[in-house]
């Protein structure tokens, strides 16, 4: 069976680490895509998108963005060790929907402070769109295949108090990430429980990347090759 090359269109050091946890080791490439500008694009054609449809052309814009610039480059693509003829990139993009608003990364500690303080001992919804572009050679089972799915987790986020808040924001994890908080991390602590797969919190959900690499014919073990 022919070896895949797994590239991440993620600049995200918990995606990485998910994959390398699971025996992966994917080449990182980060993309260029203005998410801002792709959402507005969007917008004025469809109109207001659910979240799950946002992360998910989110993600497809940034998977299929590395994947110009991997196939455009071939030299480049070669310094960094991608075997282009056997790559399949994945695009990934994370945001939180609480109480029917769309949360991404936070703007600043002020209003990383202000959102803690309306999710706790609450519920919300961390959507996680994948989005995959198969660039393999036809003479290794190359599909030509773009395709994706979101994955959806509830998390219950515990009721701290704004002096923990504070103490949790001050160490700056919160303004990295989508939601304002980890679950593999430093806010682990204050994630009562979770509704469906932690993995894709993290930012990436392996289960489902299984199954979107199934319907390519390219087995999970096939990455550990």
């Amino acid at each position: 069976m022919a070896s895949v090359h797994l590239v991440l269109a993620s600049q995200s050091p918990a995606r990485l680490s998910t994959l390398r946890s699971a025996g992966v080791q994917p080449t990182v490439v980060v993309s260029g895509v203005d998410e801002d500008a792709v959402l507005a694009a969007a917008g004025e054609r469809f109109g207001a998108l659910e979240p799950a449809d946002a992360v998910l052309l989110l993600a497809q814009a940034k998977a299929e963005d590395v994947a110009r610039r991997i196939e455009d480059e071939e030299a480049t693509a070669d310094m960094l060790g991608v075997r282009v003829a056997e790559a399949v990139v994945v695009g990934c993009d994370s945001m939180l929907e609480l109480d029917g608003e769309i949360l991404g990364k936070p703007l600043d500690a002020d209003d990383a402070v202000a959102r803690w303080q309306a999710m706790r001992g609450k519920a919300g919804v961390l959507h996680t769109g994948h989005w995959l572009v198969d660039l393999r050679d036809g003479g290794v089972g190359g599909t030509g295949a773009t395709l994706g799915a979101t994955s959806s987790t509830v998390c219950h986020f515990a009721d701290i108090d704004d002096d923990e808040i504070r103490a949790y924001v001050a160490t700056g994890e919160p303004l990295r990430v989508a939601g304002a908080y980890t679950i593999d991390g430093l806010g682990g602590p204050y994630i009562d429980r979770v509704e469906g797969d932690h993995h894709g919190v993290v930012g990436i959900s392996l289960p489902l990347l299984r199954e979107l690499l199934g319907e390519i014919d390219v087995p999970w073990r096939s990455l550990r090759d």
